[in-house]
């Protein structure tokens, strides 16, 4: 597996002259190079997949199944900054000549924009046949697996870990929490539900009076995460990936479930084949592979602790992933909220326009 494009090597000994020989060498090392950096070319004739989720978590998967099916991957991650947003508009840009066989996506709504704009191809494979309704799209466009849950991070040595503490210190002390700047990853989905839930007047003026108290604006959700462990805020907004990064650090920290009108907001991975792939079946292989209970799974048991979606043997469900399952499901059903989310990201455009 490799995350880069290497231009190869070229043979030149069929041409008999020297001269000729140079000529054609620095002819071909030139077109080479150029395809190499316009992203086209595939030295191993590779499945091409753009993830955005950690590689920390993602690659050792992709690797086990470029092990197990002998099908050479590369990917092309995102960047914590810009998490899913960045691929998205990737995706959309290519869509003329796709270099792009599989997106795996760490959140749904942007998989959703692409879907509207034609750009995925169906597939209900045994993955897809696996998951619940709610979180799979109904010919098969996308399929969701292994969740993340949007949570409050709080420091315990600051403050305690439940509702009311924290709405107290965001509706008095906004200084002392901490949010990922709302246009990316699962930010964006968790200010599209309040979009949705509360409306477009009462988020923003809710929005805006977190910042003119104060609220610390951050790249990312690690980075809240890093904010609330260290002492510098007493909670934040981040998932429920990165609380463990922090527990298994052994700082001081706890969590619990954003809700919105009751209800949390899970956020699945996602996966989808994307229109105009030359490599059909191996995407199709894939999408499989990364929706079997044996990858939600390894998922649930990594530091991750990503959250089931489909059947799996509760007995080899780790402890913490089952209080997890609890919250998820009373989550909101985010399969409607594309229109939300596109206003909310206009809005949010503007908000934080240079």
């Amino acid at each position: 597996m490799t995350t880069d494009h290497r231009p190869p090597t070229t043979d030149h000994s069929l041409s008999s002259s020297p001269g000729a020989t140079a000529v054609m060498g620095a002819l071909a090392a030139l077109i080479l190079t150029a395809v190499w950096l316009s992203g086209t070319f595939s030295s191993r004739n590779a499945l091409v997949v753009y993830c955005a989720h950690d590689a920390v978590y993602s690659e050792a998967i992709l690797l086990r199944f470029e092990q197990e099916t002998g099908i050479p991957v590369e990917i092309r991650f995102d960047t914590e900054a810009t998490k899913s947003l960045g691929l998205v508009q990737l995706i959309e840009r290519e869509q003329q000549h796709p270099r792009c066989d599989v997106f795996w996506n760490n959140e749904l709504l942007g998989t959703l924009s692409l879907q509207e704009q034609g750009l995925l191809e169906p597939y209900q494979g045994t993955g897809w046949q696996r998951m619940p309704e709610r979180f799979r799209d109904p010919a098969g466009h996308w399929v969701g697996f292994a969740a993340r849950l949007r949570v409050w991070i709080v420091n315990t040595k600051a403050a305690a870990a439940d509702e009311k503490t924290v709405d107290a210190i965001l509706n008095t002390e906004a200084a002392r929490a901490a949010f990922a700047q709302p246009m990316f990853g699962t930010t964006l989905t968790h200010y599209t539900v309040l979009w949705h839930t509360w409306g477009e007047v009462r988020l923003k003026e809710w929005h805006a009076s977190l910042r003119q108290r104060g609220l610390q604006e951050v790249k990312g959700n690690a980075a809240v995460k890093d904010m609330v462990a260290a002492g510098r805020c007493d909670c934040g907004a981040t998932d429920t990936d990165d609380v463990f990064v922090a527990i298994d650090d052994h700082q001081p920290v706890d969590m619990l479930p954003v809700r919105v009108d009751g209800e949390t907001i899970a956020i699945p991975n996602t996966v989808a084949i994307i229109k105009g792939t030359q490599h059909r079946t191996a995407a199709e292989k894939l999408v499989d592979f990364l929706t079997s209970a044996q990858t939600e799974l390894a998922l649930a048991k990594a530091k991750s602790r990503q959250i089931p979606l489909g059947p799996v043997d509760d007995v080899d469900v780790p402890v913490e992933v089952k209080r997890l399952r609890d919250w998820a499901a009373d989550s909101v059903d985010l399969r409607s909220l594309l229109p939300d989310r596109n206003a909310c990201l206009a809005w949010l455009r503007q908000e934080y326009a240079p």
